[in-house]
Formats: structure tokens, sequence, C-alpha cells
């Protein structure tokens, strides 16, 4: 549906017929004042919520202070995100980017390009996981192997080719002397919340070491607190060479980040790689701002606590409508509840926005995406889910007309 003050956006999204204009904590308000409960956190972006004071003000101090400068010149909240993940992580080098899909477009050209400089030049190819995601542009879409995505933009960059997710087999037979790097998500978002096993990721990182081929998190949705420790690696405990962030770095301001060892950077040197907004004052200072008031608010005992009581809800309405729903998959505060066919989950999606004030999402293979603020409450959760049975309800056959 298009709104009348749309017609000259372009129409390539499909947006609920509704317009935002204020957010505070976890909710929305649109144009005529509803009050909407955001299960969705901007995609796993909001973790601290909608317009935080702790973040507004720290856009606002260095809006006032300095907005651009350049990568000619240094600056402050640069280096200072700069060496607060690298001591939250381990990692020794970081790359600031704009957005998820080009953090991992700069991980793929470090991959090619360290091996360049290795003298290994037929190390070329990029390996991924069927049904992952990782980004819109031309390379990162080559290594998304989903013809939905792909469609219509052929020819693609060559080099990259597809194992199963979770087939350490496979992956064994897949990597080889020609592979530069293996891209893999912890969590499958876009396909529906799919979780990699802790014997496949350390299979990823067994096989990548043998082969001397890098290995890529891609943590761009399950990362920065989403499943509760700061990076998924952590929740995993299998450390890559390369991990990409973005999303909730900067709580909604665009920023993506590499993090690298010492070891991989030398892959890209000055005149490599480069980007004219990556690591701008303004996103960095908002990023310090979250990673600090993050701290301050127990964040990761929050998403612990929150999770337990979300997946714990979700199976009980997967056990109440069994007809509709499949059991939860995920972690932490992403989660992916199946509707089963023939049902259709963004008929549950509009239900709940429509008749509860509940903003739901359909993610991939017809799965309802749980992403709230990381700042949700118990009661707020338990909110959602009386949306979520009231709109199941309206799907499920009772049980004495079956």
């Amino acid at each position: 549906m298009t709104n009348n003050n749309d017609n000259h956006l372009l129409q390539n999204y499909r947006s609920a017929p509704i317009t935002i204009v204020r957010g505070e904590g976890c909710y929305l308000f649109d144009d005529k004042g509803t009050r909407y409960l955001d299960m969705i956190g901007g995609i796993a972006v909001c973790a601290l919520g909608h317009a935080h004071p702790g973040i507004a003000e720290a856009i606002s101090k260095q809006a006032h202070t300095l907005v651009q400068s350049s990568n000619l010149f240094g600056h402050e909240p640069a280096r200072s995100l700069a060496n607060e993940l690298a001591k939250r992580s381990g990692f020794d080098r970081v790359f600031f980017c704009n957005s998820g899909a080009e953090a991992n477009e700069a991980a793929i050209k470090l991959a090619r390009k360290f091996a360049f400089r290795k003298g290994d030049t037929k190390r070329r190819t990029i390996l991924s996981c069927n049904g992952s995601f990782h980004g819109r542009t031309l390379g990162a879409l080559a290594a998304t192997p989903n013809e939905k995505y792909q469609e219509g933009f052929d020819p693609l960059p060559g080099g990259f080719r597809y194992t199963p997710f979770n087939d350490a087999a496979a992956l064994e037979k897949a990597i080889d002397d020609t592979v530069a790097a293996f891209i893999v998500e912890p969590i499958q978002g876009e396909s529906g919340i799919i979780s990699a096993t802790r014997e496949f990721l350390e299979a990823s990182r067994r096989l990548c070491s043998q082969h001397g081929a890098l290995l890529i998190f891609d943590e761009i949705q399950c990362g920065m607190g989403r499943i509760g420790p700061l990076f998924a690696f952590q929740y995993f405990g299998v450390r890559p060479d390369v991990v990409t962030i973005a999303k909730a770095l900067a709580n909604g301001l665009p920023i993506g980040a590499m993090l690298l060892t010492e070891r991989v950077s030398s892959g890209l040197q000055p005149g490599d790689h480069g980007t004219t907004f990556g690591g701008s004052p303004v996103p960095c200072a908002a990023g310090l701002a979250h990673l600090r008031i993050r701290d301050e608010i127990g964040l990761q005992q929050n998403v612990e606590r929150m999770s337990e009581i979300l997946f714990g809800e979700l199976r009980a309405v997967a056990r109440e409508f069994p007809d509709v729903l499949g059991d939860p998959r995920g972690a932490g505060l992403l989660a992916g509840l199946p509707v089963k066919e023939p049902h259709d989950a963004a008929t549950l999606v509009t239900h709940a926005r429509e008749r509860s004030r509940v903003l739901l999402n359909k993610a991939g293979n017809n799965t309802l995406r749980f992403a709230p603020p990381l700042i949700v409450t118990e009661e707020q959760i338990v909110e959602a889910m009386k949306a979520l049975c009231d709109a199941a309800r309206s799907l499920s056959v009772p049980v004495a007309a079956k």
C-alpha cells in the first residue's frame, strides 16, 4: 500500500500503511497518535530502544563539535570506538564503513587481497552457505545463494561457491586450496532464524586453519549483544579471523565495521580500500555511547533473562496452536517462529499490527521474526504474546471442528 505522501519514493519496499513519527523505548507512534509495541527493533538495530536519551545526547554533542572530516585525517570518536571494540573483542584492527553489506564487501576484498599479497594467486574463491544472506551489493549478493535476491542482477561477480549450512562433511569437501575465505552467519537471519551448531562452527575453524582460508563470521544481525554476549563468536566459543558487524552498533545511525587480527590486516594497505563516510564522528560517538550504556544498565543480563521468558512464551503459544505454529528457533532476543502451511506469516503480522498494535516481522521460509530492543521487559513480551495468540486464534481450526 502506498501512502499519499510517498509519490516520489522509489517503490522498492512493501511498507506497512502507517507513518511512524516518533519512538520511545520499545514503542513507536504513528502520525495519528497510535502507539505500537515494537518487537522488530528496526530489524535488530535499536538495541537500546528508540530515542534513548544517552544516544541522543552523544549525537547532539558530537554534531555540535564535528560532523565530518573525511579519512584524510584522524579523529577521536573513530579512534576511541575502534579501541573499545578491539578491547571487547580481542581483535587487533577495525575498519569502519556504513552498513553490513559494506562490511561484508570489505571482508571479501580483504580475503582475496590477503591471499594475493602472500603470492597465493590461485586462492580466489569465497565460500558461503546455502540459505545465507550477506547483503545487496553485487559482491555480497554473489555470496548470497538465493534466487529471490539474485534474480535479474546477473552477471554477478564470479569466484563464489556454496555449501550446505550445518553440514561439516560437505564443508570438508568444499574447502580446498583455492578458497580464500569461508563466510558464515552464526545464526542465519533472513532465512528464518536458523542457528549454526557449535560443532559446525568448530569444524569451520579447523578446516579453514588446515587449508589456509580465512574464517569470516557475519554477525550483522546476530551480533552486538543480540544473543547475549557482545559478539556471537563469544556465545559459540569459536574464534574467526574476521568479524563483520553493523545494525545495532550505533543504535540506529548508519555504521558498519570489520574486526580482524593483526596478521590478516596486512591484506589491506593504503589505497586498497576506502570509504567517504565510514567511521564518521557522529555514528562513532553514538556507538561509544551505546557500549557505555550497555555496561551501565547490565544489558547482557537483561537479554539472558528476557530470552528465557520470550522462548518460554513462544513455546507455550506454539503448543496452544499446533496447526498454525511450529517450535521456536534462535537464541537470546533473536527468535524465529515457523508458521505452518497453508497459513502465511504475513497474515499474522497484519493481524497483530491492526488489532493489537504490536509490530512483528516476517522472515524467510514463512517465519515470524522477533528482534525487539534489548531493553524489552517481561510485561512487554507478555503483551506481544497476547497479540500473537489473538492472531493465531484467528487462523486456528477449533478442535471440535476438526
